[in-house]
């Protein structure tokens, strides 16, 4: 059966991935995913019964679990969206990020490398190994300019730096081994099954349920937002068109700063609950201290592979962000399942100092 591996397919961009892979192509998708506190099954929950869809519980750093699983279901590709993933969690605890982002990285490219050295000649021309990163390596950005595939590496949390050194060696086993690598860093992503700790949908959240909305700073952090279907649609055109070894930059073209996202936020669950009695949301919405080394503004060039793979977003920053808002007033189930453990909506970031407020802005 025509075959791909996903590492970290019950997370956020890996469910929708996995979902998306299902729906558009015939194939099988063998499921890798540690599930820790992000990583759920609920997310899943309707490709779970799905034949083609095999989920298997393990840690990318698990070389061996990891070679067993491409001996046994030999999968012409390798999407790996494993990682830790949350910029104030590593602030907070830096060593999980190395571990899962650099370490992990590094055994699952070593696992790759072995287990492509030995397949067959049109096998092995076939496989690719895309390794999804983030436009945070970049470091911030002033009041103009973009992220190009040729912008320099300055990561400023530790998250981005693990996802940095994660990059590098993706590139390096391409350049050294000849392993067909493939890179893609996306800017901010939005939509359904994302946990609750980032930025949207906490505000979506909290609003509803009238609680403060907590904005770092000033406000005017800026972010460009992706829609995570729109991410999905990218990574399939750049895993069966890219030549081996190719970078791209994926944005969604839409530059907004955090303020402007919670306004909207606010507008439009004013509208979908007009029975909130603390309506208009936007006046729970409250300023509290910065997080430290918090970049100002990313901003992602993606001419690259609208030229060359003729991708393009199909969805607007209002159409996704109103198909975000109503995802989550209708699976308030969800959400209720995948918070009822240790996070509840805690501030993180500021070095485990106590905070009543709680904020997480990605």
């Amino acid at each position: 059966m025509d075959t791909i591996l996903v590492t970290g397919g019950a997370g956020f961009i890996g469910s929708n991935f996995v979902r998306f892979w299902l729906r558009e192509e015939p194939g099988r998708v063998v499921n890798l995913d540690k599930l820790t506190y992000a990583g759920n099954l609920d997310s899943l929950a309707d490709v779970l019964d799905d034949p083609r869809h095999v989920f298997v519980q393990g840690d990318i750093c698990d070389g061996p679990m990891v070679r067993q699983l491409l001996e046994e279901f030999r999968p012409w590709a390798i999407v790996n969206f494993a990682a830790e993933s949350h910029v104030d969690r590593s602030i907070d605890g830096p060593a999980e990020f190395v571990q899962t982002n650099v370490v992990g990285t590094f055994r699952l490219l070593e696992a790759a490398r072995d287990y492509w050295s030995g397949l067959p000649a049109d096998e092995k021309e076939r496989f690719r190994f895309l390794h999804v990163s983030t436009d945070e390596v970049y470091g911030s950005l002033g009041p103009t300019g973009y992220f190009t595939e040729e912008t320099p590496y300055a990561p400023n949390s530790p998250y981005s730096a693990s996802k940095a050194a994660a990059d590098h060696f993706a590139r390096a086993y391409h350049h050294t081994y000849g392993l067909p690598v493939l890179v893609t860093n996306c800017s901010n992503n939005y939509g359904p099954y994302q946990f609750p700790e980032k930025l949207i949908p906490l505000m979506i959240l909290n609003a509803v349920e009238g609680k403060p909305l907590p904005v770092y700073g000033d406000g005017q952090n800026i972010r460009d937002w992706l829609y995570v279907e729109d991410h999905c649609r990218a990574l399939r055109l750049v895993l069966k068109k890219a030549r081996p070894g190719s970078e791209y930059n994926i944005g969604g073209n839409c530059e907004r700063t955090n303020l402007q996202v919670v306004h909207a936020i606010c507008e439009i669950v004013d509208r979908l609950r007009p029975d909130l009695p603390h309506r208009p949301c936007s006046q729970l919405i409250t300023f509290v201290q910065d997080r430290p080394g918090h970049d100002r503004r990313y901003a992602i060039d993606a001419s690259k592979i609208r030229r060359e793979l003729r991708w393009e977003p199909q969805e607007t920053f209002e159409t996704g962000l109103e198909r975000t808002v109503r995802w989550y007033l209708e699976n308030t189930a969800w959400v209720e399942r995948v918070t009822s453990g240790k996070y509840r909506r805690e501030r993180l970031g500021l070095g485990r100092v106590r905070s009543e407020q709680r904020v997480s802005q990605g």
